[in-house]
This record gives C-alpha cells, sequence and structure tokens, in this order.
C-alpha cells in the first residue's frame, strides 16, 4: 500500500487526526440491535422498490424474487433510510464522534445470500452519503466537535484461511482474488459516497483482512489518493485469539504493514472479556488501539444484558488505564451505552501510540 499519497480530502482528516491527539474519540453502537426494535417485516424490508419482488430500479431483472430480504440491514439503507438516519442521528445525538456507514453486509458475496449482488456498490454508496448527511447535519450544531463516517468493510460470510468442509480441509469456499475484486468495488462505493475512513472490521480471518487492505490500496492507487484505515480484529472466544489461530500480538505483527491509523478488537466478547487482549495491543501498538466489545458475553437468548452503567465503567477503566483511543461498542449496546460510554471517558487522557526507535544503522 502506498502510503505516500496525498489525503483525499486533507481538511477532514486533519481534523481527525487533530482530535485524536487531544482525547479519546467515541464511535457508535450497534446498528442491528437498533434496528429490530423497527420490527420491520418482509415488506418492511423490501420497501416499495422490491415489493413486487423485484427491483423497480432495474425493470424486469428479477433480482430477489423469491428470497426472503428480511434481515437484510444493509438493503435498509436504499428501503428504509429514514430510520438509518434516525439511528445514525441517534448516536451522534449521544456523543459519537464517529459513525459506521450500514455496509457490514454490503459486498456482493454477503449479498449474494439475498440474490442482490449487482446492489454492492449502490449499498456502499448510499450507506456513506447518508451517515455523511447525518455527521453533517449533528457537526454544523456543535462545530466545535467534528464528526467522522467510518466507512465499514464487513469481514464477508466466507472465510480464506478455513476450509468450510471438515472432510476436506484443503478445500476453500472464496479465493483471495473474488475478495479483492468485492472489497475493491464496496471501496469505490463508501469513498463515492463521503466516508473519512474505511475500516476493515470484525476481523475473523486475516487473510480476508489483506484482500481486504489489498483491495484498498488498489482503489487508492486508482484515485491517486487516500483516506486513514482503521482495524479491527475480533476475538472470538475465550481462548484469546482469532477464528484463524491468531492471537491480539500475531494480528497486529500480520497488518502492521499497512500503517493503519488504528488497530482494535470489536464483537464477540464483552468489554470485560476483552481486556488483557486490548491491552496486548496497546503495548505494541505504534498507531492508536481502538475497542467497540459487545454489551457483555449473550445470554440463553442470545441477547446481551450489561447495561450503559456496566459497560461505561469497564470501558472508562481501559481509559483510565492509558489502553486506548476510540472506544464504542458493538453487539447488543444503544445510544443509552454510548452516552454513559463518552461521559466514563470525557476528559481522560488518549493513550500515547509506542514510539518504535529505528534499526536503521
Amino acid at each position: 500500500m502506498n502510503n505516500n499519497l496525498p489525503w483525499l480530502n486533507p481538511a477532514r482528516t486533519q481534523l481527525l487526526l487533530d482530535a485524536l491527539a487531544t482525547r479519546i474519540l467515541v464511535i457508535d453502537g450497534a446498528m442491528g440491535t437498533m434496528l429490530q426494535s423497527y420490527k420491520l417485516d418482509e415488506d418492511g424490508y423490501r420497501g416499495q422498490r422490491f415489493a413486487e419482488g423485484k427491483d423497480a430500479h432495474h425493470g424486469h431483472e428479477h433480482h430477489g424474487a423469491g428470497c426472503d430480504l428480511k434481515g437484510n440491514n444493509d438493503l435498509l439503507s436504499l428501503t428504509q433510510p429514514e430510520i438509518i438516519k434516525a439511528v445514525h442521528t441517534a448516536y451522534l445525538d449521544a456523543g459519537a464522534d464517529l459513525i459506521e456507514t450500514n455496509t457490514f453486509n454490503a459486498t456482493t458475496i454477503s449479498q449474494a445470500d439475498y440474490h442482490l449482488e449487482h446492489l454492492a456498490y449502490e449499498l456502499n454508496r448510499e450507506g456513506a452519503r447518508i451517515a455523511r448527511e447525518c455527521c453533517d447535519a449533528v457537526e454544523a450544531k456543535t462545530p466545535d466537535q467534528p464528526r467522522f463516517v467510518i466507512g465499514v468493510l464487513g469481514p464477508t460470510s466466507r472465510t480464506a484461511s478455513i476450509s468450510p468442509d471438515v472432510n476436506n480441509p484443503g478445500f476453500r469456499n472464496v479465493t483471495f482474488e473474488e475478495l479483492d475484486t468485492t472489497y475493491r468495488e464496496a471501496t469505490r462505493g463508501l469513498l463515492d459516497g463521503g466516508a473519512d475512513v474505511i475500516m476493515v472490521e470484525t476481523i475473523f480471518d486475516t487473510l480476508n483482512a489483506k484482500a481486504a487492505l489489498y483491495a484498498v490500496g488498489q482503489e487508492f492507487a486508482r484515485r491517486g489518493a487516500r483516506v486513514p484505515i482503521m482495524i479491527s480484529g475480533t476475538i472470538t472466544d475465550m481462548s484469546g485469539r482469532t477464528l484463524s489461530g491468531q492471537t491480539a500480538e500475531a494480528f497486529h505483527y500480520s497488518l502492521r504493514h499497512a500503517q493503519p491509523l488504528s488497530i482494535g478488537l470489536n464483537c464477540a466478547l464483552g468489554a470485560s472479556e476483552l481486556r488483557q487482549y486490548v491491552e496486548a495491543l496497546a503495548n505494541i501498538a505504534e498507531c492508536y488501539v481502538s475497542t467497540h466489545p459487545n454489551a457483555g458475553l449473550p445470554n440463553a437468548f442470545a441477547e446481551y444484558d450489561e447495561t450503559p452503567e456496566q459497560m461505561a465503567a469497564t470501558v472508562g477503566e481501559f481509559a483510565t488505564s492509558g489502553l486506548v483511543n476510540l472506544v464504542g461498542g458493538c453487539c447488543g449496546t444503544s445510544p443509552a451505552h454510548i452516552r454513559a460510554i463518552a461521559d466514563a471517558v470525557r476528559g481522560v487522557a488518549p493513550r500515547a501510540p509506542r514510539i518504535v526507535e529505528s534499526q536503521a544503522a
């Protein structure tokens, strides 16, 4: 990746860098948790555009026909944009400095589950445009607190490192090249929609992340300009490793070549369970460190019980211990969680990135 390219939007990037240098920034919480509260049915997900079992914008093409679209949260950027705006705005009003685009599954690979691969670029562009609109509106009211759009590249529903067939460990259901293609298209949409940052998020397979970073780098090269990159992995269980087997430290060393703005961990575990792994990153990372954990571990009903007060106390300790630069929430978190976390870290000095002495003679 060519990190000598100029910034795509120098003024916005400088605002972000200045903010990171002075305080701990707050990322938003869960989009899915908020969308569930709307209790949308199949018709709600389809909206007018897909009401007839086809894409009204593509005439005769029966994309998604015969396939349930309920649960395809990314599609709501096209069919229910006012709901997406309401969720973004609720997080911004709660104190979030950065909001994530509604694009976690907006890749051709993930949208193939709904036969909507053709929408990937549009989903990313509109996801970023809606988030940009919300950020600009709130920033106009609070000019002393700039708000930033994180363009989200999710992990996809495939893994390049692990066979999905236990009887054939050499089998793979996706290639690096296929991941590169799908991530490049998504990145193009996110940048066209106005994302300030690209985040490769919820990484369970570092090879997928490498494909995403390669694709992002290629898109930057095509434009002759770049935006900062955030990287966030997920420790999948109490073994302290990603699904593809890496510790937090190994994960960092595998991806540091991309010279990200930040590296961190999100999802899977609650804040208290993530602490030791966040600390491991904080001890070695030359860049900023982020974390946006779940609201505790899921209960027997796959729900999250940790209250805003409980979560804020834990994340607040991360801050006072000097471990973090960016904090937020993942599954189970709401604007109430984000408001409590923002209150807990306000005025706390951000972690100082580790300075690595040059090895040059």
